[in-house]
C-alpha cells in the first residue's frame, strides 16, 4: 500500500507533463482524443479546489486547446487567446489579439466581473460579461480602448477542474472544455491595471 501514493503523483506527473507537451505551439498532431482522455485522468487524480488554490487562478492564461467548434476558440499560430484573472478583485477580461509583435497594437476584449462560488466541490467561478471592445496599446500610463455595454442574458459560469502553477483546464456553462497555460511573460497589471 505504501505506492499508491508514490504512484498516483508519478501518473499524475506523467499525465500532466504528456499534456503540457501536446499543448506547446508547435506540437505535431495535437490528437482531440488523446488531449480529452490525458484531461479526463487528470480531473481525478489532481481535482481543483477553489476554496484554497484561487490564488493561483490569478494571472495571464492562454487557450492552447478547446473542444469548441466556434472559430474564436481556435488554436492558431498567428493568434492569441488569452484570459486575464484577478479573482481578488473579481475582474477578468477574455483577449483575442494577433501574436508576435502586432500583438500589443490591437485586441478585441470582453471585460467581465468574476466570484468563486462557495459551494463544493469549490470548482465554480460565476461570470458577468459587462464591457466587450477594442483594446488598444499602452500610451504612457493608460491603455487606449472604446469599449461598450454588454447584454448577458444568460448566467454564465466556468468549473476550473486542474489548476496548478502552469496548468489551468476549465468546464464552460455552454459544455466546452478548454485547456490552457500561463503566460509569466504577461503581467496582469498591464491590461487590468
Amino acid at each position: 500500500m505504501a505506492d499508491g501514493p508514490i504512484a498516483a503523483a508519478g501518473e499524475t506527473q506523467a499525465c500532466r507533463q504528456e499534456l503540457l507537451g501536446l499543448l506547446r505551439p508547435g506540437s505535431p498532431g495535437q490528437a482531440a482524443e488523446r488531449i480529452e482522455a490525458l484531461i479526463e485522468r487528470l480531473e481525478q487524480l489532481q481535482p481543483a479546489d477553489l476554496s484554497v488554490q484561487a490564488a493561483q487562478l490569478a494571472g495571464v492564461w492562454e487557450l492552447r486547446w478547446s473542444s469548441s467548434s466556434q472559430p474564436y476558440l481556435a488554436v492558431r499560430p498567428w493568434l492569441e487567446n488569452l484570459q486575464l484573472l484577478d479573482p481578488a478583485s473579481g475582474r477578468a477580461l477574455n483577449l483575442l489579439r494577433l501574436a508576435g509583435p502586432l500583438g500589443p497594437v490591437a485586441g478585441i476584449g470582453v471585460q467581465a466581473r468574476i466570484a468563486v462560488e462557495p459551494e463544493p466541490p469549490h470548482q465554480r467561478v460565476s461570470v458577468c460579461f459587462e464591457r466587450g471592445g477594442w483594446l488598444g496599446p499602452q500610451v504612457g500610463e493608460r491603455r487606449l480602448q472604446l469599449f461598450r455595454e454588454v447584454q448577458q442574458g444568460f448566467p454564465a459560469w466556468l468549473d476550473v477542474t486542474v489548476l496548478d502553477d502552469e496548468l489551468r483546464v476549465s468546464r464552460g456553462h455552454a459544455g466546452t472544455l478548454f485547456a490552457l497555460v500561463r503566460r509569466p511573460d504577461l503581467e496582469l497589471a498591464a491590461f487590468l491595471g
